[in-house]
């Protein structure tokens, strides 16, 4: 849980029918301008009537192949391959394929695939509220132990010597951030050193550790050296780590919610229906995935 909040999206796992859900889920949405009660018929393929919510349908399915397309022709565009699927679908009728035990086959897949949308969008996706979302996120912000942040200059030179002759002119009393603008390789020099707060995790091994021992207000009284060259490290301030914003965590809240509830949904409903997988191996990597969650 602690970890869930500043990693606010899902990792990925087995659980293919979540993910699938998800993505395939925006096919049932159609565009705000168009209703279901809208039958407004807008082309014909022989005696088929090609309607609005047709083509809003479409615009869906299709929106990605046509998204380069300027705004003012795109949805032509649509309806002319909209035309084309039904021209094409009138010929493959007129031979006989629809009546093929290959299509039906293909058919009934693409029926369940979509009640399993429209069932999953109707009982999950159109009734987790904006309330819901941010109970949601409060728990897990209460939930969250916020890691701890630095705020850190740091002067970056090739040699031991270097660092340690910087070391005596800022025990001298000269400025860090003035001799870092003078003397540092680093790309924060011309910054006066400044990398800002970072968390552990964040930077190299050796110099996280040397940043995070220091006291606030001093920095290292022997150069760090990493893979880099040598550092001279100053300590400006620690705080707790600050968790995202609502509107930035809303989206990844929305799908840990959409994940519970779906796995939830699925379980009630495989207690429902009886399911047996016949096929051995199949049901033997099933098996196997169950137990990787």
């Amino acid at each position: 849980m602690n970890n869930k909040l500043m990693s606010i999206l899902p990792k990925p796992d087995h659980r293919v029918g979540l993910l699938f859900a998800i993505a395939l889920t925006a096919c049932l949405i159609i565009p705000s301008s168009v209703t279901l009660a809208e039958e407004k018929i807008i082309a014909k393929v022989g005696d088929m009537e090609i309607s609005e919510r047709d083509l809003g349908y479409a615009e869906i399915d299709l929106q990605q192949q046509f998204a380069k397309y300027p705004e003012n022709i795109r949805k032509a565009a649509i309806l002319k391959a909209l035309v084309d699927i039904n021209v094409l679908a009138k010929a493959a009728e007129d031979v006989g394929i629809a009546d093929t035990d290959e299509f039906k086959a293909r058919v009934n897949f693409l029926r369940s695939r979509a009640l399993h949308n429209a069932y999953f969008q109707k009982n999950i996706v159109n009734v987790i509220t904006e309330k819901e979302v941010k109970t949601r996120y409060d728990l897990e912000v209460a939930e969250t132990v916020p890691k701890k942040q630095v705020d850190a200059r740091h002067i970056l030179v090739k040699t031991e010597e270097e660092a340690m002759a910087i070391i005596a002119e800022l025990d001298a009393g000269k400025d860090f951030a003035e001799l870092a603008k003078e003397k540092s390789t680093g790309p924060s020099g011309a910054n006066g050193g400044t990398l800002g707060y970072f968390s552990k995790g964040q930077m190299v091994p050796e110099f996280e550790e040397a940043a995070f021992a220091l006291e606030t207000g001093t920095y290292t009284k022997k150069p760090v050296k990493t893979q880099f060259g040598w550092h001279i490290i100053l300590k400006q301030d620690e705080r707790d780590e600050e968790p995202p914003k609502f509107e930035d965590a809303k989206d990844g809240i929305r799908q840990i919610l959409l994940r519970e509830k779906y796995l939830k949904l699925i379980t009630a409903s495989r207690e429902k229906y009886k399911v047996e997988i016949t096929d051995e191996e199949l049901k033997s990597g099933i098996e196997k995935l169950n137990a990787t969650r």
